[in-house]
């Protein structure tokens, strides 16, 4: 079966949840969720850097459950998250997180800029370092020649505009 992944990537309240939503209800997909919100949320939010992994196990199996039965998937986070939130937390990242993260393929990135307002929750860390974290991101996906879109503004406006780089995608 021939599939396509959507990931949407980026910093912590940048809306990324709210957006794969959207997407995934707007292309009668589906969406995977971010796993380490579930995780986190079980285990509570005092965790190690050995909990990364197995939150990326988890997320790989969910992304991989939902492509075995559905041709289109928005990924509400990926390995890049994991990756990132591992070098910048904990100044390093476990090599099996990082080979796994080379080796999949998304079809196209969305990146959430971070020009919506932090959204206070117990799971969140560092509304202070959203700037920084962007520009990870946006190095990484520059860097690695991954197709990727910026995704701004608020509201309806950030939708429609996620929706319109989906199609353009979609139809090229």
């Amino acid at each position: 079966m021939h599939f396509k992944r959507i990931a949407i990537d980026g910093p912590e309240s940048t809306g990324k949840s709210e957006l794969a939503t959207f997407l995934a209800f707007s292309f009668n997909a589906v969406m995977v969720p971010e796993m380490a919100r579930k995780y986190l949320e079980h285990s509570g939010s005092n965790y190690q850097q050995s909990d990364l992994l197995e939150i990326a196990h988890l997320q790989c199996k969910a992304e991989d459950d939902a492509a075995r039965k559905h041709s289109l998937i928005f990924c509400d986070t990926t390995l890049l998250v994991i990756k990132i939130w591992s070098e910048f937390k904990f100044g390093n990242c476990h090599p099996w997180i990082v080979e796994e993260y080379l080796k999949r393929k998304y079809d196209l990135h969305l990146l959430t800029n971070i020009d919506l307002p932090w959204q206070e929750d117990p799971l969140r860390e560092h509304p202070q370092e959203r700037e920084i974290l962007f520009d990870k991101y946006h190095l990484e996906m520059k860097t690695t020649g991954i197709n990727y879109e910026i995704i701004t503004g608020t509201g309806r406006v950030r939708e429609e505009r996620a929706l319109a780089f989906c199609k353009k995608y979609f139809t090229s």
